[in-house]
């Protein structure tokens, strides 16, 4: 999006506002899936960004969901249940019942305890599941290898469950490729094992290397697509063996994405240039921030739109509107002029900012979210007062 483009919206839709743009995030997709291959399927974890679900299926990709509450948006916005792999470490009966009635395409395993609630639960539905057991990667998610691999010689004991492959997932902003290539031949491994040695074979693999974005100053930008390109190799020769899915929520959803906040107080204590704005931490969130230490990826587009601004370059100290001295948006930055009323867009808030922001916090209201397609825009959620969540339902 241009510059003029975001100040626009803001001045329609006010702040704080996350634009989300559709057609950005659509080309990315399509430039990982040419990098990737025509033979590897996209899965985008939704909750990286809810409001891109629709936008993600609409474009044909599988979409990985992990409670009832995503499930419900899926249901909601019409989301193809053959389109959805239904995730997450706790799962109760009700919950994989109703993904069992909305007939989602695959669901995961993430212990000995959930293949066999999910053979009850399939059985009590006279059906038939798609299961992928996901494999433990030195965390609390997945099963043990052990584990596992006692699931696929007891496979007969599930007759309600089609056991079609194996999940798996670290983490997310990883940036040293050498563990993902190193995950990836282990995994190669363990599928000619099954197949060898326990006559298990493997038709799908669910895969999230959780590749890192650029956010801050000191990132490199020139190439936001270089850690897909450097994986491609390792991820098409195992594509020649098994199908590979690649799920990732951050590094397709974080470039569509942008934070407009306006300033709404300027002020100087102790040497120390403040800017207050109508947003804050309670919204805006980057991987790897510390105490607003390091810079985002921003702009003021009052300040680019008005050329015959006097300059007046001074460092300052960004803040959000939270009474709490944690609420700081970046420590230190320097701005060539600021006023009241500038509009500042933060870059790169696609993925997590809109959802892992703590919004209840002060009972401050929590932003709008705004879809911009080539067409023009879309008002996908309203400004939501925040009080009557914090406010006790007495009798």
């Amino acid at each position: 999006m241009e510059n003029s483009e975001l100040l626009t919206i803001a001045e329609e839709y006010g702040t704080p506002t996350f634009v989300f743009d559709v057609e950005a995030f659509w080309r990315r997709l399509d430039k990982i899936a040419d990098i990737f291959g025509e033979d590897v399927r996209l899965c985008f974890a939704m909750k990286a960004n809810p409001f891109l679900a629709g936008a993600a299926a609409d474009h044909g990709e599988r979409l990985e969901v992990c409670s009832p509450g995503e499930l419900a948006i899926c249901e909601d916005v019409g989301i193809s249940a053959n389109q959805i792999v239904y995730s997450g470490v706790n799962k109760q009966a009700d919950d994989v019942s109703r993904a069992i009635a909305y007939r989602v395409g695959v669901l995961t395993a993430e212990s000995v305890g959930q293949v066999e609630l999910i053979e009850q639960c399939a059985q009590r539905a006279n059906t038939k599941v798609d299961v992928l057991l996901r494999l433990n990667s030195g965390s609390q998610f997945g099963m043990s290898r052990s584990d596992l691999l006692e699931v696929i010689d007891r496979r007969a004991e599930y007759p309600h469950l089609d056991i079609v492959g194996i999940h798996y997932f670290v983490g997310t902003q990883r940036k040293k490729l050498k563990h993902q290539l190193r995950e990836l031949e282990k995994l190669r491994e363990l599928i000619g094992e099954l197949e060898i040695e326990h006559g298990f074979k493997v038709q799908r693999l669910e895969y999230g290397p959780g590749l890192a974005v650029p956010y801050f100053d000191d990132d490199d930008f020139s190439d936001d697509l270089a850690p897909a390109r450097e994986m491609a190799p390792a991820i098409r020769e195992l594509a020649d063996v098994v199908e590979v899915t690649v799920e990732m929520g951050r590094f397709f959803a974080a470039s569509c994405g942008t934070y407009l906040t306006r300033v709404v107080d300027l002020k100087e204590n102790e040497g120390t240039n403040y800017c207050i704005l109508d947003g804050g931490i309670n919204h805006l969130t980057y991987a790897g921030q510390i105490m607003g230490l390091k810079v985002p990826a921003h702009v003021n587009l009052s300040a680019m739109a008005d050329d015959m601004r006097e300059r007046d370059a001074r460092t300052w100290t960004l803040c959000g509107s939270l009474c709490t001295v944690n609420d700081v948006l970046v420590r230190e930055v320097e701005h060539d002029t600021l006023e009241l009323d500038d509009v500042l867009a933060f870059a790169n808030t696609g993925a997590y900012s809109v959802t892992e922001g703590v919004h209840l916090f002060l009972s401050r209201t929590m932003p709008r979210v705004v879809l911009r397609y080539d067409g023009g825009c879309e008002l996908a959620r309203d400004f939501i007062e925040t009080s009557t969540l914090n406010t006790p339902q007495t009798t």
